[in-house]
């Protein structure tokens, strides 16, 4: 058995330092969110559930109720919650080494010549697995403690090559072809990414990103069972924290898979995210998944920002509303149903739009659809 450390302190350099001085003795590690308070960092820290904390001041000190983990274990990471309470996923060295050869691979990492730049959170995998994959392959890391997009432009101009942010951050970076990749996750991407950028689709069980622009990374198998994505690799975590299990029967029937809860498709090995089956729309008998309207509405030159989710309507069961941040002026109703209509389906058009200031997001970047009704203008 091993220690798991709890890194609770601010988002920075010795982050890399801490995680492999406490790889070299044998432990474990997680990293608790730094911005979080009161009852979120208890919720995350009882997930956690670490045995010892090195705390801001760079003290370590046992914590108390927390459980070991297995000797072979790397990384215990914390869930982004965005549907619930966080969860954690135990990652062994074995699956932490298989997702940093093959990401690295798929963005033909050169250590002599590139250099990641994390600049966003690590309490979640998208940052950490940036860090993992740069000590594993001896890649040169440049640590941020949040997103600046001033900050972010000075690091390419020193050197940083590769960068991994949200759709949220990329839209506040002003030259994002400053970087030779930028990998995309985390949340829907923007109808035209940069011709740089790596969309991928993952999630915390599978350690980051398994998929890079549609295709499989090598040793990474995809498949469907009912419309819902199974992920089977060497790269997946080996439980959840409370003991619960990842695997499960796949397609095959074998076990060893992991239920992703996505729905979607695999048509000559390329992979079709659809997005989560809890947030499928039903409204007068079609189903409406709200990233394909959200990537239809993004192209409006009037629309900053948008989330789609659902209201309870008499006559169709549910609706389908559009949460907008308008850019320099707001669209109209009738806009955005003309251009979802033209290219998805007139089912899928928003009967309702809200204008909004801002999307909730948790602290990765992933909009929060079910905390959308708020205050607002009601179009």
């Amino acid at each position: 058995m091993a220690q798991l450390v709890c890194l609770d302190v601010l988002q920075g350099p010795e982050l890399a330092q801490l995680l492999e001085a406490i790889w070299s003795r044998g432990d474990a590690a997680c990293v608790l969110d730094p911005r979080l308070r009161g009852p979120a960092r208890d919720a995350q820290l009882a997930a956690l559930a670490p045995t010892r904390r090195i705390r801001r001041d760079g003290v370590e000190v046992a914590e108390p109720g927390g459980a070991e983990v297995d000797a072979g274990d790397a990384l215990v990471v914390a869930t982004s919650g965005s549907t619930s309470s966080p969860r954690a996923v135990v990652l062994t060295h074995e699956a932490v080494a298989a997702s940093a050869r093959a990401t690295s691979a798929r963005l033909e990492v050169d250590a002599t010549t590139d250099k990641w730049l994390c600049c966003i959170p690590c309490a979640h995998i998208g940052g950490l697995s940036v860090v993992a994959r740069a000590l594993h392959t001896s890649t040169p890391l440049e640590i941020h403690p949040g997103f600046d997009p001033d900050a972010v432009a000075d690091a390419a101009a020193r050197g940083a090559t590769l960068v991994s942010l949200v759709a949220a951050a990329l839209r506040r970076v002003a030259e994002p072809l400053a970087f030779r990749r930028v990998v995309l996750g985390g949340a829907a991407p923007p109808a035209s990414p940069p011709t740089n950028a790596v969309v991928t689709w993952g999630m915390t069980e599978t350690g980051s990103g398994v998929v890079y622009d549609g295709r499989p990374l090598d040793g990474v198998e995809v498949a469907t069972l009912d419309g819902e994505l199974y992920v089977k690799g060497p790269m997946l975590a080996r439980s959840y924290r409370d003991g619960a299990a990842i695997d499960d029967a796949g397609p095959d029937g074998a076990r060893g898979w992991l239920r992703t809860g996505d729905a979607g498709e695999v048509r000559d090995g390329c992979v079709t995210v659809h997005g989560r089956l809890a947030d499928v729309i039903n409204t007068g008998g079609e189903k409406v998944w709200p990233s394909e309207v959200e990537a239809v509405v993004s192209t409006h030159p009037m629309v900053a920002e948008v989330a789609v989710w659902r209201r309870d309507d008499e006559q169709w069961g549910q609706r389908v509303v559009a949460w907008v941040v308008p850019a320099e002026s707001a669209p109209t109703l009738d806009a955005l149903r003309a251009l979802v209509s033209e290219r998805l389906a007139p089912w899928a058009a928003p009967k309702e739009l809200v204008l909004v200031d801002a999307l909730p997001r948790t602290p990765s970047g992933k909009v929060l659809r079910r905390r959308l009704d708020g205050s607002a203008d009601t179009a």
